[in-house]
């Protein structure tokens, strides 16, 4: 397992070890010990599993105040993960930071609490894993523009395909103040 900050340094990329041979392939989605010594990943209370076909784009989204952090992956298929700064005062507030995912790559991103999540799937279909470390409250669940100017996400299609949620979403600018989170330095 090889860990890598992204450019928001808190956002990591995961890259598990794959063992493949004439019968198929094996690899670990988690496990305590290994992520343990990556830094603050989990505890884990949830697993959540989405199935999307191609041109679909959920996101952004956030839960509010009962944030969530999100180890997620693919387990099917190829998606362009997005993950949004949220924090207030963060040095990198606003700014965004992308990993392609697939069940080739391997590759896992740890997107801690104080950011806003979105990914659109890039294959014919993918099924994609959630790894949470606060259970989902719909109520909380709170969505910014995916196609928000001032975030500026370089996503690699123009017309995705929307739930009713993602397509009438507000802008980063539009969310009050006291709904987002505060960062606060280590």
């Amino acid at each position: 397992m090889k860990v890598t900050s992204l450019s928001i340094p808190e956002v990591l990329a995961i890259d598990r070890d794959i063992f493949e041979d004439s019968r198929g392939s094996f690899s670990e989605l988690w496990r305590k010990d290994l992520y343990a010594a990556a830094g603050e990943i989990g505890p884990f209370v949830q697993d959540n599993v989405s199935c999307s076909k191609k041109g679909v784009l959920r996101g952004l989204h956030y839960q509010w105040p009962h944030w969530q952090g999100k180890l997620v992956s693919v387990l099917q298929g190829c998606v362009l993960d997005v993950a949004v700064d949220l924090r207030k005062g963060s040095p990198s507030y606003g700014e965004w930071v992308a990993e392609e995912l697939s069940e080739r790559n391997g590759r896992q991103l740890w997107i801690p609490r104080g950011f806003a999540h979105g990914f659109v799937v890039l294959s014919d279909s993918a099924l994609f894993h959630y790894k949470v470390d606060a259970p989902y409250v719909r109520e909380d669940e709170v969505t910014v523009a995916w196609n928000d100017h001032e975030i500026g996400v370089a996503w690699p299609l123009d017309d995705p395909i929307l739930g009713p949620k993602d397509a009438q979403a507000p802008s980063l600018s539009a969310i009050p103040p006291e709904g987002l989170p505060i960062f606060s330095p280590k």
